[in-house]
């Protein structure tokens, strides 16, 4: 098992490009398989889920390469829309293969996604969306099954702004017959960029972006070129990283109106922000303070990809802090390994309460998943001695070899192959 160490107390300093955003190219990738031509993909994330989901096309049938952060994907040799129960384990993402599948091919099978531990992540939006286009879903023996000869536009409400929902459904629509309008969708930028690829493949969607959305069907999608657009939580991460140390971090390739909740958060917190069109920059800040209320919530509220990054600072913070997680109910299990390190927060079922410590120290400690793994680089680049997280794993799902990104900007953190060896600091590991 690999492990990342890092000794803390370093002011970082530097510029550093943000790269392509995981969320929004998974239902990209997922969306190719709809064309009937070979389609280029560009500033695809070199990350675990990334992988999964172009080995699922593999399995699939599709022809794939993956070449310095571009993907070209030749669709027309699909021959199955069953998809393999190991890679379908690993991943909950490939769930975003179930709307395009079956919109094309009439058919699709799948076990129930895996991922991340963080709370109910029912599916049932999707399903239930499905049938309303006139999809029959059996759901038996762990496997759920999709058929239509062809689907119907209709009326879909969400009861939720599901994120993968939207784009489930978005996808569909694109090959059904008539027009669907989606209500109550979600906002997230990401909906923003799949709906701009689909366009690119002559898809004909309206209000992407907005609480409806309107796809009016078409027979085909052609091939294309498109570019993934920056990841908004990598964004905050660096931007929250950069601030606990102190230091002066430039990030460019960024959408800053993609991160207007996060911003403003972190200068209620005391953190100096500057934007401009594709730049954030983030200067010394002289101290900490706490935030009287964080609410996670769907776009354009505050992220809960990034509630725990956020909360390793205000454990840093001057006075008590108050975070609350409206989205996922398990989304404090970061919380554990922050105590481990000197933090003061006490958890009351769906709220947390943060009382920010004059400092925190290195300890041994575990990602539980891929943002409470964040979180725990971010209060390691910070406190005193050294940290070692287990369990990186979790963090290669959403951040490229953090530990380079990081190393640029004056960051000392490694990562360790040895399994057997317990580290005890950066120097018998160098």
């Amino acid at each position: 098992m690999e492990r990342l160490v890092i000794e803390g107390g370093r002011r970082l300093a530097g510029s550093l490009r943000v790269h392509g955003s995981k969320n929004a190219a998974l239902p990209i990738l997922a969306a190719v398989t709809m064309a009937d031509e070979e389609t280029l993909i560009r500033d695809v994330p070199n990350l675990e889920d990334i992988h999964v989901m172009l080995d699922i096309l593999r399995s699939v049938g599709a022809k794939v390469r993956y070449v310095d952060h571009q993907v070209y994907i030749d669709p027309t040799s699909i021959e199955t829309t069953v998809i393999p129960d190991h890679l379908m384990s690993q991943m909950r993402s490939s769930i975003f293969l179930m709307g395009p599948l079956l919109a094309r091919f009439g058919m699709v099978r799948i076990s129930k996604p895996g991922g991340c531990s963080i709370g109910s992540r029912p599916i049932d939006f999707h399903l239930k969306g499905l049938e309303q286009l006139g999809a029959e879903v059996i759901d038996r023996h762990g496997y759920i099954e999709c058929r239509a000869n062809r689907l119907r536009g209709g009326a879909i409400f969400l009861d939720f702004p599901s994120v993968g929902a939207t784009e489930n459904l978005m996808m569909a629509a694109c090959l059904a017959e008539g027009e669907t309008v989606i209500g109550n969708a979600a906002r997230e930028p990401e909906i923003r960029d799949l709906a701009a690829f689909l366009t690119t493949l002559g898809a004909r969607i309206s209000g992407a972006g907005d609480d409806t959305i309107v796809i009016e069907g078409v027979r085909r999608l052609h091939g294309g070129q498109f570019d993934v657009s920056p990841d908004r939580i990598v964004t905050g991460t660096l931007l929250i990283a950069g601030a606990v140390t102190g230091g002066h971090v430039v990030l460019t390739n960024v959408r800053p109106s993609d991160s207007t909740a996060v911003i403003m958060k972190l200068r209620e917190a005391g953190v100096q922000i500057s934007a401009s069109r594709d730049i954030l920059e983030v200067r010394e800040s002289s101290e900490l303070r706490a935030i009287d209320r964080v609410q996670t919530a769907p776009f354009p509220g505050f992220p809960t990809d990034l509630q725990a990054p956020l909360m390793a600072l205000l454990s840093m913070a001057k006075g008590t802090s108050i975070v609350s997680e409206t989205v996922f109910e398990d989304r404090f299990r970061h919380v554990p390994e922050l105590l481990r390190m000197g933090a003061s927060i006490k958890v009351d079922l769906r709220t947390a309460f943060v009382r920010g410590v004059k400092e925190l120290s290195g300890a041994p400690v575990s990602a539980t998943d891929l943002r409470a793994g964040a979180a725990l680089v971010v209060a390691g680049l910070a406190a005193s001695g050294s940290t070692v997280i287990d369990r990186v794993f979790h963090i290669d799902r959403g951040y490229e070899s953090i530990e380079l990104q990081l190393r640029a900007l004056g960051a000392e953190i490694i990562r360790v192959r040895e399994p057997e060896r317990r580290a005890q600091g950066l120097t018998a590991h160098a």
